[in-house]
């Protein structure tokens, strides 16, 4: 399932934890890690660069990059095939680009789950890259729930019975079947699409409707976990898809979560985001999202 797992670091705790799971995954995979750190010289060398930077300064630049990639390669074992690199980019155009150059199957990315203006005005560099890579990414907080330990227990798969949250499907379930996880299949029926009004009536007809579809959707990625010999549980509920999600994720402990994202991009993502979008941004434990982009037609 996967080969070749990336890892860009700024340095942060956060870098810090994704690498874990990379390593992790790695070594059930039987994976190469490659540990990369992005070197923004226009935006390091700020109001002096109008000019130019001379090499000396990118040279020191890229020491201290080394110094935050070796910080990471500590952390593996000897019998781990880590690979390192130095590039010189902004920062979600490095990390897009040497993983189309490596041939990355996964990029795991540590996320300070920004939330508010700042993130609108500014995006962050590991949203751009959930949202333009054409290959799945792990996202990862550096919280308690988050601490890899000796692997993942039980995996959340979302579900809406559509094609794009089926991309997500294969991926969670070879992960649940490499650590003999629980597969927990959760389908939220959205509130919102039954009602017209806040005060409107709950439209029942409809409501059944999306009840049933939801037991559809759950069951046949139930199926998919029993096919592989795995434990499945199945959910259906009412509430806001990204809440009710991080709610069941919480409620039964669950190590990882797996979902398919439209990769949205324009005015419209900032002002109404995405499901997929909030539970990244939110969630203590490590997310895999699934562009559209990706699904083989």
């Amino acid at each position: 399932m996967y080969d070749t797992l990336l890892v860009p670091t700024d340095g942060s705790e956060h870098a810090e934890r994704a690498a874990e799971h990379a390593l992790t995954l790695a070594r059930a995979f039987d994976a190469t890690v490659h540990l990369i750190n992005v070197v923004d010289v226009q935006e390091a060398g700020g109001l002096f660069s109008a000019g130019g930077v001379d090499e000396e300064f990118i040279g020191r630049l890229e020491d201290r990059a080394r110094e935050t990639i070796a910080d990471l390669e500590a952390l593996a074992e000897p019998g781990d095939d880590v690979r390192t690199a130095v590039v010189r980019n902004r920062p979600s155009k490095g990390i897009l680009a040497y993983a189309e150059e490596c041939g990355a199957d996964l990029v795991f990315m540590g996320t300070h789950g920004r939330t508010g203006f700042d993130r609108y005005a500014t995006g962050s560099v590991t949203e751009r890259v959930v949202r333009l890579s054409d290959v799945p990414v792990f996202t990862v907080r550096a919280t308690e729930r988050s601490v890899v330990d000796d692997g993942y227990d039980d995996v959340l798969i979302p579900t809406d019975g559509s094609d794009c949250a089926e991309l997500a499907i294969d991926h969670g379930i070879a992960i649940a079947d490499q650590f003999d996880a629980t597969v927990h299949a959760v389908y939220v029926v959205d509130v919102r699409t039954v009602a017209t009004a806040v005060d409107a009536p709950v439209d029942t007809g409809l409501l059944e409707r999306l009840e049933e579809r939801g037991r559809d959707a759950t069951e046949a990625v139930a199926e998919g976990a029993r096919e592989a010999g795995l434990d499945a549980a199945t959910a259906v509920r009412e509430g806001v898809p990204a809440r009710g999600l991080l709610d069941y994720a919480d409620e039964a402990d669950v190590d990882l979560v797996a979902m398919g994202t439209h990769g949205r991009t324009g005015f419209d993502r900032y002002f109404i985001g995405s499901t997929a979008a909030k539970v990244v941004r939110t969630s203590e434990v490590p997310v895999l999202s699934v562009r559209a982009a990706d699904r083989d037609d």
